[in-house]
């Protein structure tokens, strides 16, 4: 039986994935902060909670340890992170602080934890969520798709060492999934210098053609069990119906006109 360590279990697309991979036979390990609230993924029977807050690297190592005392850990799934939306000026230092640590640097210190223990068995794979938002931006997201492109860059220069020891690293990049990642996993900050654009571009979020699009997590969830299993040399797995419309329009558009094409639909420029 293999297994996978997940971070960031607790809702969305971390609990679809701990469900689908336990529900194809593999052990899951899911960490979340308050594990004492879930009731649905300790019911499955192997399934096993751990308390795990990625912003806190003393815990992390303690976690990673605990977990590999429980057997090999053949993948590692950094999922836990949250949006932060606003214009800079509006948002303050501990939001920017919190972001970076949460969303960038758990990443990397779940990541670390597992290298050596992955070195010397010379396999395992390690697979983060992204963002469609890691491949492009949007307005007024700006330290949120700071944490994003960061992990698409650190992921691929990563892929090129962890390869020299057997060692694969993916990334997973969803678009918009209905889940209730808007009320339980964003920040947000304000000015009132900017209030008429963040405006016009909730307007354009909110548009009822814009949700037909976006996926379930059990979508992207199917996308993570896949990158685990195709045993492909493949680094991104761009995922959802509107990312992959929206990368393949940035890609055949050229950077500079996709974004000045997103200027004039989120702002009207």
């Amino acid at each position: 039986m293999k297994t996978i360590f997940i971070t960031g279990a607790s809702t969305g697309l971390g609990r679809a994935t701990a469900v689908l991979f336990a529900q194809n036979g593999w052990k899951v390990i899911a960490t979340m902060r308050t594990p004492e609230k879930e009731t649905e993924l300790a019911a499955i029977a192997n399934i096993a909670l751990m308390q795990l807050d990625v912003t806190n690297p003393t815990q992390i190592a303690e976690v990673a340890e605990k977990a590999l005392a429980t057997g090999p850990v053949d993948v590692v799934f950094n999922n836990a992170g949250y949006g932060l939306i606003g214009p800079l000026e509006g948002i303050t230092d501990e939001q920017i602080v919190r972001q970076v640590n949460t969303n960038l640097l758990g990443v990397i210190r779940v990541t670390k934890a597992f290298i050596p223990t992955f070195r010397n068995r010379k396999s395992g794979m390690f697979i983060t969520t992204t963002s469609i938002g890691g491949l492009m931006a949007y307005p007024f997201g700006s330290t949120y798709h700071a944490t994003k492109w960061a992990l698409e860059g650190w992921s691929e220069s990563l892929s090129f060492e962890m390869s020299t020891l057997g060692i694969g690293v993916k990334t997973i990049s969803p678009g918009g999934i209905n889940t209730d990642f808007i009320s339980r996993s964003m920040d947000s900050g304000s000015h009132e210098a900017y209030d008429a654009a963040v405006q016009k571009l909730f307007e354009v979020y909110s548009k009822p053609e814009r949700a037909a699009n976006r996926s379930t997590a059990q979508q992207i969830a199917a996308v993570v069990y896949e990158a685990a299993t195709d045993g492909k040399d493949q680094l991104r797995y761009v995922a959802g119906v509107d990312a992959k419309a929206t990368y393949a329009k940035r890609i055949a558009e050229g950077p500079e006109a996709f974004r000045k094409g997103i200027a004039a639909t989120f702002l009207g420029e």
